[in-house]
């Protein structure tokens, strides 16, 4: 079974999942959010946990640098309660300070012009939150 990994904001869901045997992560799109419809976040979520074939969900939690949780993160931990009790799946939250900052970097390096950052960034976000949770297991 695969692991779906989320970069949650309030504009956009980053998603990722990853291979079979857990190893890598792939990014697979930029879920658009309806500020007024979390129900159809919940059901293309719905959707690629069937598509996956997901066992377990990893959250990227936005902490401050000094290790507290702020209003973003207390914003993911709903979103991540949210998903546990509709989905019945294991859902982890996962830190996810300066994610946002190493995949921007990473495109950057990789000479990804400004515009199409933009559309990546959060799904590079979202690989790089999975990525870290498959490293450190």
């Amino acid at each position: 079974m695969k692991v779906l990994g989320l970069d949650v904001g309030t504009k956009t869901i980053g998603v990722a999942v990853s291979d079979a045997l857990g190893w890598t992560a792939q990014g697979v799109e930029t879920i658009k959010r309806d500020s007024d419809n979390d129900e159809r976040d919940f059901e293309r979520l719905d959707e690629l946990i069937k598509e996956y074939e997901v066992s377990t969900i990893i959250v990227g939690l936005p902490k401050n640098m000094n290790g507290t949780i702020g209003p973003s993160g207390e914003l993911c931990q709903q979103f991540a309660d949210k998903l546990k009790e509709r989905t019945k799946l294991e859902v982890k939250m996962w830190d996810e300070r300066l994610s946002t900052v190493a995949a921007e970097r990473m495109l950057v390096s990789a000479d990804v012009s400004r515009k199409k950052r933009k559309k990546v960034i959060d799904k590079m976000a979202a690989v790089m939150i999975l990525q870290g949770y498959l490293d450190s297991k």
